[in-house]
């Protein structure tokens, strides 16, 4: 195979509207120390909303000695103005996050699991086959109320106990949970470590076995790779990305794991390439700005940052 051949062009065919789902509010705030108030946490979720964001994950109803940045999610949900044409969806790890989810009118849930057992273990305290047992009759009940799912699969490209991890482990996994009924299935590289070409190989691997209009990259930013990694998912045809307004967040159970993709930074190049969004740059700056505000930390984004300088935004305390 020529290098030619090896390396995809961005060349622009396939559909140019790209979907992007804000987690956030759920996946961006969990990791934050700073304890941040369910009112800002309402501002920043309509904000986000107001962007033009139609697909924004809210929170997640864990048990909040778990995750206790998203102890509030009943106050949370209960206090969104929700926006007409806007899916706002709620992690649920177990029936009992579920019925709180039901109660709390929420429309579409999101479950989890990961790649390789390790991290299974040290983030559920289960085996993976047990996480499938445990999420299977959330999925059913979902199904039955007629609720949207959507499955997340974490250290996809690379695990912080176990190394590297093979495309069939990931592979293998998101077949599972197309199995039992979800509609999307979010690809995870929880640590950062894929590299365009770890993206590509995963990609080829996948081709005629999983669903690409109905897959989701989750790339983190640590290496500085992600956006070259949305790239490969973009020439592969994968049309739905996630983020995280101001790059805000990472992972509480994987050691070492930034921030996220921020959703400034992948507008700013989507837009540069001809996709459409529907969502405006300019708002979702604007919604970073509520969140910094409670943070101790600057924001990651570069979009951010660089908006700052002809606006003097802050980036947050330092």
């Amino acid at each position: 195979m020529t290098p030619q051949q090896s390396i995809p062009q961005i060349t622009g065919s396939g559909p140019k509207r790209v979907t992007i789902v804000e987690v956030g509010p759920r996946d961006g705030l969990q990791n934050e120390r700073v304890r941040v108030p369910t009112a800002t946490k309402v501002k920043f979720i309509e904000a986000l909303a107001d962007a033009g964001l139609q697909r924004i994950e809210a929170t997640s109803f864990v048990l909040p000695t778990a995750v206790p940045q998203l102890a509030d999610a009943e106050a949370v949900f209960a206090q969104i103005k929700r926006k007409p044409g806007v899916r706002y969806s709620a992690l649920v790890p177990n029936l009992r996050g579920m019925h709180r989810a039901e109660a709390a009118d929420v429309k579409e849930i999101a479950v989890f699991t990961a790649a390789t057992e390790t991290f299974v273990r040290h983030n559920i305290r289960m085996t993976l086959d047990e996480s499938f047992q445990h999420f299977a009759p959330v999925i059913a009940e979902a199904k039955e109320r007629k609720m949207a799912v959507r499955g997340y699969v974490s250290t996809v490209f690379g695990c912080p106990y176990e190394g590297a991890v093979t495309p069939e482990q990931g592979i293998a996994v998101a077949e599972r949970l197309f199995a039992l009924g979800v509609q999307e299935v979010s690809v995870g590289d929880t640590i950062g470590v894929a590299t365009p070409g770890d993206v590509m190989r995963w990609l080829r691997a996948a081709e005629g076995r999983l669903p690409f209009d109905r897959l989701a990259l989750h790339f983190h930013d640590t290496r500085g790779t992600a956006l070259a990694n949305v790239l490969i998912g973009l020439e592969f045809g994968i049309r739905t990305f996630d983020s995280t307004a101001g790059g805000v967040g990472g992972c509480p159970f994987a050691p070492g794991a930034s921030g996220n993709l921020a959703t400034e930074d992948l507008l700013y190049t989507l837009h540069g390439l001809g996709y459409e969004t529907g969502v405006d740059l300019d708002k979702v700056v604007e919604a970073s700005k509520i969140i910094a505000q409670s943070l101790d930390h600057m924001l990651p984004s570069r979009v951010y940052q660089a908006s700052r300088v002809k606006s003097c935004l802050p980036v947050g305390h330092m």
